[in-house]
């Protein structure tokens, strides 16, 4: 009989009577039950792994990083468990073309906004964490998470290529709110900041206002494409302490990029991706900031123009080269 750490799975599924449900890996959506040796032991770690109030929370089993959603049903505690990967893969291994690939480490010096968008359990998350430690590999600098629970092993010290040092610390919001991490972030002086989920006012709010004060900042956001990942994060902000007009001015000052990105395939998944850009250098004229600002967001046209353009191996912005 197999054992949770030797099996391979992305998500485990453990019902109130303690039945495990692991996907099947033959069909789209179908669950296979799983019976591992070692079950009671993984069952106890994930309950002493709970403290009493979070429902969303990381455990450390056999080394390995497993982020626990824990939810209380009519008959008992359920949770949904994801492994974690031992370290964070290469950027240049998470199927991404090799364009876009080239285009994302030409940002490492720049600031602004890499918002990352797509439904639940797609890989956001890998993604963001992935090209951070690209970032600090190549470059060094201090980086900063705020991570609600952590889902990659991204803490420690990185060589950077270019000879110096990269350091990242992860961190867990504070009982102020994810608003407030984000503003004892910036009083660090990181280089770059990366925010596990844009999900309240308050955090896109200082996402905004920290993509405009020469920081990059690496996030997610839960939505349907680009154009929705745009107006869900300005109806955050809005939402907080600035105005509709005032959202939409700084994301077009700040951002940097949208991804969206899904998966599909059954047995291997595959990643598939849309996305949209703004002009890194700020004093250039950019129609899609120009799209922002005004709060009218056709960008349609645009979106297509730049895949197409970078599908045919055509720069973005002529004008960089």
């Amino acid at each position: 009989m197999a054992n949770i750490t030797e099996t391979v799975f992305s998500d485990i599924y453990i019902t109130p009577d303690r039945k495990a449900f692991i996907p099947d890996r033959k069909t789209l959506n179908g669950l296979a039950l799983f019976e591992p040796e070692d079950f009671n032991s993984f069952y106890s770690c994930l309950e002493k792994g709970w403290n009493g109030v979070n429902t969303s929370y990381s455990v450390n089993y056999n080394k390995i990083l497993y982020r626990v959603e824990r939810s209380e049903t009519i008959t008992g505690p359920q949770f949904c468990v994801r492994k974690m990967p031992e370290k964070v893969p290469p950027f240049s291994m998470l199927g991404f073309p090799q364009p876009l690939i080239n285009y994302l480490l030409t940002l490492s010096n720049c600031s602004g906004l890499i918002l990352w968008a797509g439904p639940t359990g797609v890989g956001k998350t890998t993604s963001i964490s992935s090209l951070l430690k690209e970032y600090l590999s190549r470059e060094g600098g201090f980086a900063y998470t705020i991570e609600d629970p952590a889902e990659q092993p991204l803490d420690g010290v990185y060589q950077s290529m270019r000879g110096g040092l990269g350091l990242c610390k992860q961190t867990v919001p504070s009982e102020d709110g994810w608003g407030e991490s984000l503003k004892q972030a910036l009083r660090s002086r990181p280089r770059y900041i990366m925010v596990g989920e844009i999900r309240t006012p308050d955090t896109a709010s200082e996402v905004l206002r920290a993509a405009t004060s020469g920081h990059l900042v690496l996030s997610t956001i839960h939505a349907n494409n680009v154009t929705d990942a745009i107006t869900s994060i300005v109806k955050y902000a809005s939402s907080a302490n600035m105005s509709e007009e005032l959202a939409y001015d700084l994301l077009s000052r700040g951002l940097l990029g949208v991804i969206h990105q899904n998966l599909v395939g059954t047995a291997m998944k595959r990643p598939q991706l849309s996305f949209l850009f703004a002009n890194p250098d700020t004093n250039k004229g950019d129609q899609v900031r120009g799209i922002i600002k005004a709060g009218k967001i056709n960008l349609g046209t645009s979106i297509e123009t730049q895949m197409t353009r970078m599908s045919r191996g055509m720069p973005l912005f002529p004008e960089l080269d």
